[in-house]
């Protein structure tokens, strides 16, 4: 079957794109202004190791409004991006709904954050990876998502994943990601 992209509405085009592009891996992202904002993006990726990016593609609430990650990005310039294991699919589930702007999810659903770096909002504490950013740049697309562009400048990695630290060799095969609507390890690797 051939779709065609330019005759399908939005959503139809989200079902086969989030179900053929996998896994996607899913981003916490912490961001603060009052309040730690905690959020969970499944449309993330690396971008470029020079200068280092990442791209998250945040859309807008329900009533057209900026998403609160983007409000804080735009304001204070941070955010820190929190990868976890497959064990807190259920907590980045929950974390998905839309809770007015300076309410935290964090308190809300009990998840546990930590300050590595003052400059930098907190990390989710169980985090496997952590990576401290600050805003590079948003692309206007013209949809209801704005590309964020965010440069790492510092990253955590937790030791247990680490299996050669002069090599820079990590293990993370449990890794939440989506595939479709569904959440999902990265499961088996197969090395060469």
């Amino acid at each position: 079957m051939i779709y065609n992209f330019e005759e399908l509405n939005g959503t139809d085009r989200y079902k086969l794109m989030s179900n053929t592009i996998i896994p996607r891996p899913i981003a916490w992202v912490v961001t603060e202004d009052k309040e730690e904002n905690l959020a969970p993006f499944s449309y993330f990726t690396g971008l470029s190791s020079n200068p280092a990016t990442i791209l998250i593609s945040i859309g807008h609430k329900k009533n057209g409004e900026l998403k609160d990650t983007l409000k804080n990005i735009l304001k204070t310039k941070k955010a820190t991006v929190c990868i976890v294991d497959d064990s807190f699919y259920k907590k980045v589930d929950e974390t998905k709904i839309e809770l007015s702007y300076n309410e935290s999810e964090a308190k809300k659903f009990n998840i546990e954050t930590t300050k590595i770096f003052d400059e930098y909002p907190s990390m989710v504490k169980s985090s496997r990876v952590a990576f401290f950013c600050e805003f590079f740049q948003t692309i206007e697309i013209g949809g209801k998502t704005i590309p964020t562009i965010l440069e790492i400048k510092k990253m955590y990695v937790d030791d247990k994943i680490i299996e050669d630290k002069e090599a820079i060799k990590l293990n993370f095969d449990d890794a939440l990601s989506r595939i479709g609507a569904n959440y999902a390890k990265i499961g088996e690797i197969l090395k060469v």
